[in-house]
Protein backbone atom coordinates (compact mmCIF):
# COMPACT_ATOMS: atom_id res chain seq x y z
CA UNK A 1 0.00 0.00 0.00
CA UNK A 2 1.47 3.50 -1.33
CA UNK A 3 1.37 5.81 1.82
CA UNK A 4 -0.94 8.71 1.25
CA UNK A 5 1.79 11.82 1.04
CA UNK A 6 3.08 9.78 -1.76
CA UNK A 7 0.38 8.76 -4.13
CA UNK A 8 1.32 11.09 -6.90
CA UNK A 9 4.87 10.63 -6.86
CA UNK A 10 5.12 7.57 -9.32
CA UNK A 11 2.51 9.73 -11.73
CA UNK A 12 4.73 12.90 -11.33
CA UNK A 13 7.83 11.15 -12.02
CA UNK A 14 6.53 9.50 -15.52
CA UNK A 15 5.96 13.12 -16.24
CA UNK A 16 9.16 14.27 -15.66
CA UNK A 17 10.22 11.35 -17.66
CA UNK A 18 8.43 12.22 -20.49
CA UNK A 19 9.34 15.75 -20.34
CA UNK A 20 12.83 14.96 -20.72
CA UNK A 21 12.80 12.49 -24.08
CA UNK A 22 12.05 15.46 -26.55
CA UNK A 23 15.39 17.52 -25.17
CA UNK A 24 17.07 14.13 -24.88
CA UNK A 25 16.79 13.18 -28.27
CA UNK A 26 17.30 16.99 -29.38
CA UNK A 27 20.86 17.23 -27.76
CA UNK A 28 21.61 13.86 -29.34
CA UNK A 29 21.17 14.86 -33.00
CA UNK A 30 22.63 18.38 -32.29
CA UNK A 31 25.73 19.72 -32.79
CA UNK A 32 28.02 20.76 -29.32
CA UNK A 33 25.80 18.58 -27.30
CA UNK A 34 25.44 15.62 -29.17
CA UNK A 35 29.68 15.36 -28.72
CA UNK A 36 30.76 12.41 -27.02
CA UNK A 37 33.06 14.91 -25.42
CA UNK A 38 29.90 15.79 -23.23
CA UNK A 39 28.86 13.69 -20.31
CA UNK A 40 25.56 11.72 -20.12
CA UNK A 41 25.11 13.02 -16.74
CA UNK A 42 25.21 16.97 -18.02
CA UNK A 43 22.67 15.57 -20.89
CA UNK A 44 20.26 14.49 -18.41
CA UNK A 45 20.32 17.29 -16.26
CA UNK A 46 20.01 19.68 -18.96
CA UNK A 47 17.09 17.71 -20.51
CA UNK A 48 15.36 17.71 -17.03
CA UNK A 49 15.75 21.19 -16.66
CA UNK A 50 14.26 22.10 -20.25
CA UNK A 51 11.83 19.66 -19.28
CA UNK A 52 10.59 21.30 -16.32
CA UNK A 53 10.38 24.51 -17.99
CA UNK A 54 8.58 22.68 -20.84
CA UNK A 55 6.13 22.01 -18.28
CA UNK A 56 5.29 25.89 -17.17
CA UNK A 57 3.64 26.30 -20.93
CA UNK A 58 2.06 22.57 -21.28
CA UNK A 59 0.43 20.18 -19.39
CA UNK A 60 1.10 16.32 -20.01
CA UNK A 61 -1.66 14.35 -19.60
CA UNK A 62 -0.63 10.20 -19.01
CA UNK A 63 -2.21 7.56 -21.01
CA UNK A 64 -5.11 5.87 -18.87
CA UNK A 65 -3.27 2.35 -19.77
CA UNK A 66 0.07 4.14 -18.69
CA UNK A 67 3.26 4.49 -20.49
CA UNK A 68 3.33 0.84 -21.44
CA UNK A 69 0.18 0.22 -23.36
CA UNK A 70 0.39 1.43 -27.14
CA UNK A 71 -1.11 5.28 -26.44
CA UNK A 72 2.34 5.69 -24.29
CA UNK A 73 4.70 4.35 -26.65
CA UNK A 74 3.18 6.16 -29.77
CA UNK A 75 3.54 9.43 -27.16
CA UNK A 76 7.76 8.39 -26.55
CA UNK A 77 8.16 7.95 -30.26
CA UNK A 78 6.08 11.39 -31.22
CA UNK A 79 8.28 12.94 -28.60
CA UNK A 80 11.75 11.16 -29.57
CA UNK A 81 11.09 12.50 -33.91
CA UNK A 82 10.03 16.00 -32.29
CA UNK A 83 13.59 16.54 -30.64
CA UNK A 84 15.75 14.33 -33.84
CA UNK A 85 14.01 16.85 -35.76
CA UNK A 86 15.23 20.26 -33.99
CA UNK A 87 18.28 18.80 -33.54
CA UNK A 88 18.91 17.49 -36.89
CA UNK A 89 17.91 20.42 -38.37
CA UNK A 90 21.09 22.42 -36.55
CA UNK A 91 23.02 19.75 -37.58
CA UNK A 92 22.45 20.16 -41.24
CA UNK A 93 23.58 23.79 -40.90
CA UNK A 94 26.40 22.90 -38.97
CA UNK A 95 27.66 19.62 -41.25
CA UNK A 96 28.51 22.43 -43.85
CA UNK A 97 31.70 23.03 -42.22
CA UNK A 98 32.59 19.56 -42.67
CA UNK A 99 31.65 19.18 -46.43
CA UNK A 100 33.73 22.26 -47.17
CA UNK A 101 36.53 20.50 -44.91
CA UNK A 102 36.51 17.66 -47.45
CA UNK A 103 36.50 19.94 -50.86
CA UNK A 104 39.48 22.15 -49.70
CA UNK A 105 40.71 19.04 -48.23
CA UNK A 106 40.58 17.17 -51.56
CA UNK A 107 42.27 20.48 -53.87
CA UNK A 108 45.00 20.61 -51.72
CA UNK A 109 46.28 16.84 -51.73
CA UNK A 110 45.67 16.45 -47.89
CA UNK A 111 42.78 13.87 -47.75
CA UNK A 112 45.43 11.25 -46.48
CA UNK A 113 45.69 13.69 -43.20
CA UNK A 114 43.05 12.54 -41.20
CA UNK A 115 42.52 13.12 -37.27
CA UNK A 116 39.39 12.36 -34.59
CA UNK A 117 37.10 14.47 -34.64
CA UNK A 118 35.52 16.07 -30.90
CA UNK A 119 32.86 17.11 -32.13
CA UNK A 120 31.69 13.37 -33.67
CA UNK A 121 34.13 10.82 -32.25
CA UNK A 122 35.01 10.18 -35.96
CA UNK A 123 37.69 10.23 -38.07
CA UNK A 124 38.05 13.30 -40.94
CA UNK A 125 39.93 14.95 -42.49
CA UNK A 126 42.00 17.40 -40.62
CA UNK A 127 40.29 20.41 -42.58
CA UNK A 128 37.32 19.27 -41.57
CA UNK A 129 38.38 18.64 -38.11
CA UNK A 130 39.65 22.52 -37.82
CA UNK A 131 36.29 23.83 -39.68
CA UNK A 132 34.27 22.30 -37.15
CA UNK A 133 36.00 23.66 -34.25
CA UNK A 134 35.38 27.01 -36.25
CA UNK A 135 32.02 26.28 -37.02
CA UNK A 136 31.24 25.37 -32.90
CA UNK A 137 32.60 28.65 -32.06
CA UNK A 138 30.27 30.36 -34.13
CA UNK A 139 27.46 28.54 -32.92
CA UNK A 140 28.24 29.47 -29.53
CA UNK A 141 29.42 32.84 -30.85
CA UNK A 142 25.80 33.64 -32.12
CA UNK A 143 24.21 31.74 -28.85
CA UNK A 144 22.89 28.99 -31.31
CA UNK A 145 23.02 26.66 -27.95
CA UNK A 146 20.66 28.80 -26.45
CA UNK A 147 18.27 29.81 -29.22
CA UNK A 148 18.41 25.44 -29.79
CA UNK A 149 16.98 25.02 -26.34
CA UNK A 150 14.47 27.96 -26.38
CA UNK A 151 13.21 26.20 -29.85
CA UNK A 152 13.17 22.82 -27.47
CA UNK A 153 10.85 24.16 -25.05
CA UNK A 154 8.61 26.37 -27.46
CA UNK A 155 7.86 23.05 -29.38
CA UNK A 156 5.88 21.56 -26.14
CA UNK A 157 3.26 24.41 -27.65
CA UNK A 158 2.94 24.01 -31.33
CA UNK A 159 3.51 20.13 -30.42
CA UNK A 160 2.53 19.17 -27.21
CA UNK A 161 3.18 16.07 -25.98
CA UNK A 162 0.68 12.78 -27.07
CA UNK A 163 -0.94 15.01 -29.57
CA UNK A 164 -0.24 14.92 -33.33
CA UNK A 165 2.94 13.82 -34.38
CA UNK A 166 4.72 15.94 -36.96
CA UNK A 167 3.29 16.66 -40.48
CA UNK A 168 3.98 15.28 -43.50
CA UNK A 169 5.20 18.79 -44.54
CA UNK A 170 7.09 19.38 -42.07
CA UNK A 171 9.28 16.27 -42.70
CA UNK A 172 10.07 16.78 -46.27
CA UNK A 173 10.70 20.57 -45.52
CA UNK A 174 13.46 18.95 -43.41
CA UNK A 175 14.79 16.33 -46.38
CA UNK A 176 14.88 19.31 -48.49
CA UNK A 177 16.57 21.42 -46.13
CA UNK A 178 19.06 18.12 -46.17
CA UNK A 179 19.59 18.02 -49.55
CA UNK A 180 20.88 21.67 -49.53
CA UNK A 181 23.77 20.71 -47.38
CA UNK A 182 25.47 19.91 -50.26
CA UNK A 183 25.70 23.26 -51.94
CA UNK A 184 25.91 25.41 -48.77
CA UNK A 185 29.41 23.35 -48.30
CA UNK A 186 30.84 23.81 -51.01
CA UNK A 187 29.48 27.44 -51.17
CA UNK A 188 31.70 27.85 -47.88
CA UNK A 189 34.76 26.46 -49.75
CA UNK A 190 34.11 28.13 -52.93
CA UNK A 191 37.10 30.91 -52.79
CA UNK A 192 39.69 28.22 -51.82
CA UNK A 193 38.99 25.36 -53.75
CA UNK A 194 38.37 27.46 -57.05
CA UNK A 195 41.76 29.24 -56.47
CA UNK A 196 43.67 25.21 -55.80
CA UNK A 197 41.76 24.64 -59.19
CA UNK A 198 43.37 27.30 -61.49
CA UNK A 199 46.68 26.36 -59.22
CA UNK A 200 46.44 22.64 -60.15
CA UNK A 201 45.39 23.81 -63.94
CA UNK A 202 48.68 26.29 -64.06
CA UNK A 203 50.91 23.02 -63.02
CA UNK A 204 48.91 20.93 -65.68
CA UNK A 205 50.63 23.55 -67.70
CA UNK A 206 53.86 23.63 -66.25
CA UNK A 207 54.09 19.56 -66.91
CA UNK A 208 52.76 20.08 -71.04
CA UNK A 209 55.88 22.74 -71.16
CA UNK A 210 58.28 20.96 -69.27
CA UNK A 211 57.98 17.31 -69.42
CA UNK A 212 60.87 16.57 -67.67
CA UNK A 213 59.37 18.37 -64.17
CA UNK A 214 58.48 16.11 -61.56
CA UNK A 215 55.16 17.41 -60.93
CA UNK A 216 54.04 15.11 -57.55
CA UNK A 217 57.36 17.07 -56.34
CA UNK A 218 56.47 20.37 -57.22
CA UNK A 219 52.65 20.21 -57.15
CA UNK A 220 51.74 19.10 -53.85
CA UNK A 221 53.77 21.15 -52.20
CA UNK A 222 52.53 24.32 -54.36
CA UNK A 223 49.44 23.15 -53.86
CA UNK A 224 49.39 22.70 -50.11
CA UNK A 225 51.27 26.39 -49.89
CA UNK A 226 48.70 27.71 -51.78
CA UNK A 227 46.20 26.31 -49.69
CA UNK A 228 47.64 27.25 -46.68
CA UNK A 229 47.67 31.09 -47.47
CA UNK A 230 44.59 30.95 -49.30
CA UNK A 231 42.78 29.67 -46.06
CA UNK A 232 44.10 32.33 -43.85
CA UNK A 233 43.24 35.33 -46.61
CA UNK A 234 39.42 33.83 -47.05
CA UNK A 235 39.34 32.96 -43.28
CA UNK A 236 36.46 35.63 -42.86
CA UNK A 237 34.44 34.69 -45.82
CA UNK A 238 34.53 30.86 -45.02
CA UNK A 239 33.22 32.30 -41.44
CA UNK A 240 30.70 33.84 -42.93
CA UNK A 241 29.40 31.01 -45.14
CA UNK A 242 29.51 28.96 -42.04
CA UNK A 243 27.38 31.74 -40.70
CA UNK A 244 24.56 31.78 -43.05
CA UNK A 245 24.13 28.46 -42.85
CA UNK A 246 24.04 27.68 -39.14
CA UNK A 247 21.51 30.49 -39.15
CA UNK A 248 19.57 28.25 -41.45
CA UNK A 249 19.83 25.56 -39.32
CA UNK A 250 18.33 27.06 -36.78
CA UNK A 251 15.88 28.96 -38.65
CA UNK A 252 14.93 25.32 -39.72
CA UNK A 253 14.99 24.24 -36.29
CA UNK A 254 12.82 27.30 -35.33
CA UNK A 255 10.47 26.52 -38.27
CA UNK A 256 9.55 23.23 -36.72
CA UNK A 257 9.20 23.89 -33.23
CA UNK A 258 6.57 25.94 -34.30
CA UNK A 259 5.11 22.94 -36.25
CA UNK A 260 4.93 24.65 -39.49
Amino acid sequence: MIAPGFAGVETQLWIWLIAMIRPGAAFIAAPVFGAPAVPLQLRLIIALALGLAALNSVTIQLPQDGVASFQGVMMVVGEILAGLAIGFAVQIGYAAAFVAGEVIGNAMGLNFAAMIDPSSGHSTQILGTFLSVLATFLLLGMDGHLLLASFVVQSYVAIPPGGPMLANDTVWRLVEFGGSLLGAGVTVALPVAFALILVQIVMGMLARAAPALNLFAVGIPMAMMAGLVLLAVAAPIMAEGMTAALKSGLEQARSISEGH
